[in-house]
Order: structure tokens, then C-alpha cells, then sequence
């Protein structure tokens, strides 16, 4: 694997070789000081440039920076999405292990991607970008909920575990059981604990992409619950897993409702009544008891 200095090297070379190119920032977790630096990190890097057009062609310019494993264009042909006029994105995982995320945005639209407080200025041409604060997580710090998020994830919860998976993992529909658990309960999951760490931490935190901090910011307990909510194939361990989703989620509701004067929905309560009505009709097939 390339070093990072071999890496950065090769991508202030390319914005040196192309007028085009004015000015290069870095974003992302390589930015990020409260991130241990490993090998697998990305370089997200955006080239503002004056035109987008001479950068749309990737036999063009994707070959300067390595052998490629595999790449996406987001805006291009990968999904059937026209280039726009103003930015060109290439996603290129290379084969020595290296991966940069390339931006080509145009100028009119440099503020933009300036917003993002994880941001470092590589390189800039002609004094366009102004002096950037240092790099920090305050774009990614969790926010206080307002009443009606609170309530909406309340109900996203509720509604999934209530209507959604009863019958859904009755059916023994596996794959729809999967989808449905992680997206609609563990998305709500994830929400509420992150409201919640923010309501127990006096600093602003932030619980990274999809939760990825969540391990050193929930207690032990906390987190052996957590853990408890991801199971296999078997249905009796499904079962068990959405009874620790109902508790943590509870658990982390109540939190968040104290802190802002908030009031747990009683579809939740509701929810997770019905729930086990269903899981015991599973268990002795008699009809009577959903009554």
C-alpha cells in the first residue's frame, strides 16, 4: 500500500498539472482529530476547478493515480444519472488498498462544500479560499431533538415494531424481516441513543457514520444490549433481539424525554404488547389469542 505521503504527493502533482484545477481541500476522517489515523482511511479530496467538462472523462485522469479495483460515479454512468454541469464525482478503490473519493466541483459552487467543518485546505491557486478553521467534528455534533422529531421517532419505531414485523417475521419472510429491522428499528434505535448520549455528555459529541462511536459511548451494559439486538437466522433468537430493541430504545427514550420535557407516545407500550400477542400466537398456532 502507497503511503500517504506517496498518496498525497500524486494528488497535489495532478492539481499542479491542470490550470483548470484552483484550489484543493481535503474533508473526512483523515482531517478529523479525534480519529486514530489507520491505512484503510479515505482521501476525500475536492478539486475546485473553473470547468467541469475536461475532468468527465475517466480514461483521462483516473489512470494517473493508480490501478484501479473498482470505482463508482455517483452523478455518471454507475446509475444512469446525467454528469451535471457543476461537479464530477469518482469513487476509485485502488488495487494496493488506497481509496480516494475525487470531487470536481466548480467554482460556483465552492461554498458549498467550504460548510463542512471537517475541511483542510491543500492547495490554492489563486487566494480564493479563504483561511479555514482548524478541522472539527461540529458539522457531525448531535443536535437536540425538537418535539416533533422526538415523536416521529418514536412512531417510525413503533409503527415498524408494531405493524410491520409481526407479521413479517410470523410469515417467516426472512429477507423483508432483515430489511425492516435495520432499517426502520435500528435507524430509530441509533437516533434515540444518540440523543441521548448528547443529553449525558456537557461537551457537544458526535457517534460517527452509522453509529460507529457507539461502542465507547454507551456504558458496558448499555452496549452488551446492543449487541443483543443483532441475531442470526433463528427465529427464536429474532424474537429475543426486538424485545432488547423495545428496552434499550425505552430506556434511551425516557432519557431524552426527561431532559426536554418531552412524552413517550403510548403506541410504543402498544407496539410492543402487540408484538408479543403475536409471538405467542407463533409459538401455539391458536388465533384466538390475537383477539
Amino acid at each position: 500500500m502507497r503511503s500517504e505521503a506517496v498518496m498525497m504527493d500524486r494528488i497535489l502533482s495532478f492539481a499542479q498539472l491542470h490550470d483548470e484545477i484552483r484550489g484543493v481541500v481535503m474533508n473526512g476522517s483523515r482531517v478529523n482529530p479525534t480519529i486514530e489515523p489507520d491505512c484503510f482511511q479515505d482521501y476525500d479530496i475536492v478539486f475546485f476547478v473553473s470547468k467541469v467538462e475536461p475532468f468527465n472523462e475517466k480514461e483521462d485522469l483516473i489512470p494517473y493515480f493508480g490501478e484501479v479495483l473498482v470505482m463508482q460515479m455517483p452523478e455518471g454512468e454507475v446509475w444512469g444519472v446525467p454528469l451535471g454541469l457543476h461537479r464530477a464525482t469518482y469513487l476509485v478503490q485502488f488495487m494496493d488498498g488506497n481509496r480516494i473519493d475525487m470531487h470536481f466541483v466548480s467554482l460556483e459552487r465552492m461554498e458549498d462544500f467550504l460548510k463542512d467543518s471537517l475541511t483542510k485546505v491543500l492547495l490554492d491557486k489563486g487566494g480564493l479560499l479563504e483561511e479555514q478553521p482548524e478541522p472539527d467534528e461540529s458539522s457531525y455534533w448531535v443536535i437536540p431533538p425538537t418535539k416533533k422529531q422526538f415523536q416521529n421517532c418514536c412512531n417510525k419505531f413503533s409503527f415498524c415494531l408494531g405493524s410491520h414485523i409481526p407479521k413479517t417475521i410470523w410469515r417467516r419472510e426472512l429477507p423483508l424481516l432483515k430489511q425492516l429491522i435495520e432499517s426502520d428499528l435500528r435507524e430509530s434505535l441509533i437516533q434515540m441513543l444518540s440523543w441521548k448520549i448528547s443529553v449525558e455528555n456537557e461537551n457537544p459529541v458526535s457517534i460517527g457514520k452509522g453509529g460507529k462511536k457507539l461502542e465507547g459511548l454507551l456504558s458496558p451494559d448499555e452496549w452488551l444490549l446492543f449487541l443483543e439486538t443483532y441475531a442470526g437466522t433463528n427465529y427464536k433468537e429474532l424474537w429475543n433481539s426486538l424485545s432488547r430493541f423495545y428496552e434499550l430504545f425505552m430506556e434511551s427514550g425516557r432519557v431524552v424525554a426527561r431532559a426536554y420535557n418531552f412524552s413517550i407516545p403510548e403506541e410504543c407500550e402498544k407496539a410492543k404488547q402487540f408484538l408479543e400477542r403475536v409471538e405467542a400466537f407463533d409459538e401455539c398456532g391458536n388465533p384466538d389469542i390475537l383477539k
